[in-house]
């Protein structure tokens, strides 16, 4: 089963020069939605870790599945403002602008291993920020994982302390 056959690439979206990669398909289709999450599981299921944390909102898509399936934690990154209780808040880049995200300050306790994942690896800035949320509320980043990784934009190198796990490399 290939999965990369489910991404769908839109090319100058959201803004002209990028190149979009939409899982929608893939999620569309049960078999290939199992076939990721199944692969996704079974990358991480030799590694010691009590949580998944994940950024909204395709990452929620795979993180709760894979937290389901893992019986281990599910825990949101939002975007400022929306998550209810006190929070702490990091800045990121994107490849296309600023954002911010929060977590909870009570979402990983100090010392929790977690996985932090995303569905795309691309600048690797959200999943930066992302990890940083996470040690600085005390949590221990295990590794990072992706279901896709674009390896033309490079962002694997701004993780180099970190572990990353991919399951589709995109060189273009």
């Amino acid at each position: 089963m290939r999965l990369d056959s489910k991404i769908r690439v839109i090319p100058d979206f959201p803004k002209p020069g990028i190149s979009f990669k939409d899982i929608t398909p893939l999620l569309q289709d049960p078999e290939y939605f199992r076939e990721a999450i199944d692969s996704l599981a079974q990358r991480l299921s030799s590694r010691r870790f009590e949580a998944i944390v994940c950024p909204e909102a395709r990452g929620f898509i795979f993180g709760a599945a894979l937290a389901y399936k893992l019986n281990v934690g599910f825990v949101p990154v939002r975007k400022a403002g929306k998550l209810p209780y006190n929070t702490i808040k990091g800045e990121y880049d994107l490849e296309y602008g600023k954002d911010t995200l929060e977590i909870h300050e009570d979402a990983v306790k100090p010392g929790q291993r977690v996985v932090v994942l995303d569905d795309v690896l691309a600048t690797g800035g959200t999943i930066k920020a992302v990890a940083d949320l996470v040690e600085k509320v005390g949590g221990v980043v295990d590794c990072m994982a992706f279901l896709i990784e674009l390896q033309y934009i490079g962002g694997r190198q701004n993780l180099k302390q970190y572990e990353v796990l991919s399951l589709l490399e995109m060189s273009s």
